[in-house]
Formats: C-alpha cells, sequence, structure tokens
C-alpha cells in the first residue's frame, strides 16, 4: 500500500480567508505525512503566512508543493507589487484528488423567520441575522455561489474538519444528504506538534512566542482565561470594552488579542486613557494582531476560552449574557450588548473548581482524546 500511497497526488484549493487557509494547510501536512503528494495552490501574498511551515515540511521529507498564482492587483485597482513569495510553477503530477473550499447558500426570504431545513435541532433564523458573508442575496457573492453549486453538485464527495464523536447527529444527516460520501478527518490542526509549527500556524505572529510562554509558566493549570474573537471578528468598540472589564472583573489571570487595524483606534483610546494594561500588569496579558493561538491553547495553563466551537459544539461553555442572535455589528441598534457582569459571571462559571467547571473539563479531556484517535483514523479513509 506504501508504494501505491507514493503515487497519489492531492491539490488543495483553499478559500482565500484565514479560517479556510489555516486548516487546509494542516490537512495538506497531514496527508503528505502518510506518504503522498500534496500541492497547494494559493496566491503569493496568502502564501507568505505559511511558507515557513511548508519548508520545514519538506525538510523533514514531506512532499508537499505551492503553487503560487499571480494575484491580479493592478486589474483589481489594487497597488501594484502587493504581494510576495517565491514561485513553485507548475503541478508535480497529474492529480489524483482535488480539494476546494466550499460553502452551502440556501434562498431564504428577506423577512419571515425560518426553519433551518435539515437539521437534527430546531433552528429559526431570518436573513437579517445572517452576516454578510452568508446572505444569498447580496450582489457580492451571487456569482461565486453559483459557481460553489454548481462545483459541489460534481464533486466526488466532502471532506470535513471535524470528527463523528464531537457532533455525531449532524454528521450522520451530513453523509445521509450527501449520500455516505462524506470524510471527517478533523481536528487537522492537531498535526501541529513543534512549538515551532504551533507558533507560526496562520501567520507569524507579532508577540514574541518565548515571551509569551514565559508568561503562561508562571501560572497554574487551567488557571487562565483566553479571550480572542477571531480576525473577522465583528464586535463594537463598546462590547470589546464591556469584554476587557469584565476579564478585569474576573480577577483571573487574562489573555486579551486584540485585532489591528482600523476598527481597534477607539479601543486603543479607551486602553490608554484609562490606563487598562497598567490596572491589569502582571495578570493580563494583550497581544495585538495576530497571536500565536496553537501555542497557547496547548499550553496546561489555559483553563477557559471563549471561542463559538467551545460554547456551541462542545457544551463545555456558558451564555455570555446574549440570548437574542443578531447581525454582526448590528448588536447596539437592537439593544443587544454585552455586559462586564455578564464576562465575569461566564468566566466565573466555567472557571469554578466545584461540580459544574469540573464537568465542563472533564467532558473537554474527553473530547480531546476522542480527537486524537479520530485524527488519524479520518485521514486514512480518504486514503483507502
Amino acid at each position: 500500500m506504501a508504494s501505491q500511497l507514493l503515487q497519489l497526488h492531492f491539490v488543495l484549493i483553499p478559500f482565500m480567508a484565514p479560517g479556510h487557509l489555516i486548516p487546509m494547510v494542516d490537512m495538506a501536512r497531514l496527508l503528505a505525512q502518510h506518504g503522498v503528494i500534496v500541492t497547494v495552490v494559493t496566491t503569493p501574498l496568502n502564501a507568505t503566512r505559511f511558507k515557513s511551515m511548508i519548508d520545514r515540511a519538506v525538510e523533514s521529507g514531506l512532499q508537499i508543493h505551492l503553487l503560487e498564482l499571480q494575484f491580479p492587483a493592478v486589474e483589481a485597482g489594487l497597488p501594484e507589487g502587493s504581494t510576495t513569495g517565491t514561485i513553485v510553477s507548475g503541478v508535480a503530477a497529474r492529480p489524483s484528488c482535488i480539494i476546494s473550499a466550499s460553502k452551502v447558500h440556501e434562498s431564504i426570504s428577506k423577512l419571515e423567520t425560518f426553519l433551518v431545513p435539515g437539521l437534527p435541532d430546531q433552528i429559526e433564523l431570518t436573513k437579517a441575522q445572517l452576516p454578510e458573508s452568508l446572505n444569498p442575496d447580496s450582489s457580492d457573492l451571487t456569482g461565486i455561489l453559483n459557481q460553489m453549486r454548481a462545483s459541489e453538485s460534481i464533486a466526488d464527495g466532502i471532506v470535513v474538519n471535524t470528527y463523528e464523536e464531537l457532533e455525531p447527529r449532524y454528521v450522520k444527516e451530513y453523509k445521509r444528504i450527501k449520500g455516505d460520501k462524506v470524510w471527517c478527518i478533523g481536528p487537522v490542526s492537531a498535526c501541529n506538534k513543534l512549538n515551532l509549527d504551533k507558533a507560526e500556524r496562520g501567520k507569524k505572529a507579532l508577540v514574541d512566542e518565548n515571551q509569551c510562554l514565559r508568561w503562561l509558566d508562571s501560572w497554574e493549570p487551567n488557571s487562565v482565561v483566553y479571550a480572542c474573537l477571531g480576525s473577522i471578528s465583528g464586535l463594537t468598540a463598546l462590547q470589546l470594552i464591556e469584554l476587557g472589564l469584565g476579564l478585569e472583573a474576573s480577577n483571573r489571570p487574562f489573555i486579551w488579542v486584540i485585532r489591528g487595524g482600523e476598527k481597534s483606534k477607539e479601543l486603543e483610546r479607551w486602553i490608554l486613557e484609562e490606563g487598562f494594561e497598567e490596572r491589569t500588569e502582571g495578570r493580563g496579558l494583550l497581544i495585538r494582531g495576530w497571536a500565536p493561538q496553537m501555542l497557547i491553547l496547548s499550553h496546561p495553563s489555559i483553563g477557559f476560552i471563549n471561542e463559538k466551537l467551545v460554547v456551541q459544539i462542545l457544551g463545555i461553555g456558558v451564555s455570555v449574557g446574549v440570548e437574542s442572535a443578531v447581525t454582526w455589528g448590528m448588536e447596539e441598534k437592537f439593544g443587544v450588548v454585552m455586559k462586564r457582569e455578564d464576562v465575569m459571571k461566564a468566566i466565573d462559571e466555567v472557571m469554578d473548581k466545584g461540580e459544574g467547571g469540573e464537568k465542563r473539563r472533564k467532558r473537554a479531556r474527553e473530547l480531546g482524546e476522542m480527537a486524537k484517535k479520530a485524527i488519524e483514523e479520518g485521514v486514512l479513509l480518504i486514503l483507502t
């Protein structure tokens, strides 16, 4: 079988956004670890985010190639020369399998509340509650969505970054709809074993990873709160300020990741004027821009993170005071604003040393063990 796998060639075409690109690169490394050739199609600018990680994988003997497509910056009205990277042209061998990113969108009424079809749970939404990227009526997305549907209709199967034990009812239903041609291979992030790979996953962080590790090492296991809302967070400055005040009021050590750019200016002004960093010095670590998230989450001192996955799927998180769903960026208009008291209460519930907190931590440990076993089995299912 080993000689047969050496002849297999997978071409991976990720959606050009961090949340899609990063796990696709993890998938490339997982596949290559099983002796197959893998080519990742990307743009020069995106290649700079993970090229050093790919180079290390190649040096270790893995057959991973980057196929960089020149981004038409000038044609799109962007500055010339905005991308960088070393082009690895050509495809190493004829592809045995092509894996591309996809999003599923359904046409819905603009005002009417509807029941999301085909799900094990009863979930009701209106189109107003959908973010722009998921709204099928967006004129900018119409052509892209049509192409996605056409591609999905001719695909031989679907690879999902999850594992069956994590969400068994949804995997079962998805397989039924897709004729059992669904392969769960996650969590692909588990392929990152080296601290350097964990620190540079997705992009080299602006904070020094050794400084970050030393800070984490100074705290007891399961004692640190990690607050990170992702690279495309739509929270307002008012909500972020309440989050910061809640972290401060919790009296627990915390890491708070603040995305850079124009939207953070009001928050940064508040931090400076109110002396937030001085008040929380020693107990709080603020990271601006890209954070070494994988490195942080794998450290034993981390006891609570606020990722959507934890709250919505694993069942080991708690609600942070917001019960109704609205479009990101419209929360203040509808009077839905997270308060510092809600943040503090949620942290206390999860970090609680009592029965409730221990129950969540036990579930997290169990799911973690299942994940380690599932990732190996998932990749082998694709190759056989």
